[in-house]
């Protein structure tokens, strides 16, 4: 027999949100990391994430990463429609280099206004000037054409590159997959002596997990892009978090911007 259903007469209350913190977070379809390194570094009881994903086809080339502008605006939309969020993050780092921050930006801004937008690019460059590092050297995944865009960026930004090496790899999925312990030996190998840091670009790499222990190896100061990228997020919601496992990163504060 089915029982008769009665609706409560307790009254309820509501919390303003489900949870204190809300970062989106877009990723490309093919992204095998960046959910798993902001699990670790951004989540937990104060800060939710919500992610979406965008099309893209790989290879890693300035076209194709360029073709994704279009389709920011519609990825942003789908995250928590109708409802605020405290930072929005593109996780691409050479797509945010072609399309450029302040494109992405306006794209997710006219789906969610007036939301702080990160890019990958952007937060390695706070993270290299809030760790004092003028002179760097960089490492990428990519081919040296999807390398010279994020070459110019820095050099643009301000940044003296002491030495620039990259992998020479056109698929973000063959990225993901390199080994932490090869990522730690190409690391080393791509630091100039003169290097006052390291940046290695790529959010499909998993390079966040080992930054602290490249640091052991350089004696410098690692900056990656999944790292950065959360660190610039936790900024956004008024969280500097003590992960010293993470890198020398974390152990600064950002002066957050819109």
């Amino acid at each position: 027999m089915t029982p008769d259903i009665v609706t409560a007469k307790a009254p309820l209350t509501f919390d303003p949100r489900a949870i204190e913190k809300r970062v989106g977070l877009i990723l490309l379809a093919t992204d095998h990391s960046t959910e798993a390194d902001f699990s670790r570094l951004v989540a937990s009881a104060r800060v939710g994430l919500f992610a979406t994903r965008i099309a893209y086809a790989n290879p890693v080339t300035p076209e194709n990463l360029r073709a994704m502008q279009p389709r920011l605006a519609e990825a942003a939309a789908l995250i928590l429609p109708e409802e605020d969020l405290d930072v929005v993050c593109f996780s691409c780092t050479s797509a945010s280099v072609v399309i450029g921050d302040k494109a992405v930006a306006a794209a997710i801004r006219s789906a969610k206004p007036n939301v702080p937008v990160v890019t990958p690019a952007d937060a390695a460059a706070r993270g290299l000037r809030t760790l004092g590092a003028n002179r760097i050297s960089v490492l990428t995944p990519y081919t040296p054409e999807t390398s010279a865009p994020m070459a110019r960026y820095f050099t643009e930004a301000g940044f003296s590159i002491a030495s620039f090496t990259c992998l020479g790899l056109e698929d973000d999925r063959e990225m993901a997959r390199i080994a932490e312990a090869s990522l730690v030996e190409a690391a080393v190998a791509a630091t100039a002596p003169d290097a006052e840091a390291l940046f290695i670009s790529c959010t499909a790499l998993r390079s966040a997990s080992v930054a602290a222990e490249i640091e052991e190896r350089i004696g410098r100061p690692v900056v990656t892009s999944n790292q950065a990228s959360a660190w610039a997020c936790l900024a956004h919601c008024g969280i500097l978090p003590d992960r010293p496992d993470a890198g020398r990163l974390f152990a600064n504060a950002l002066a957050v911007t819109v």
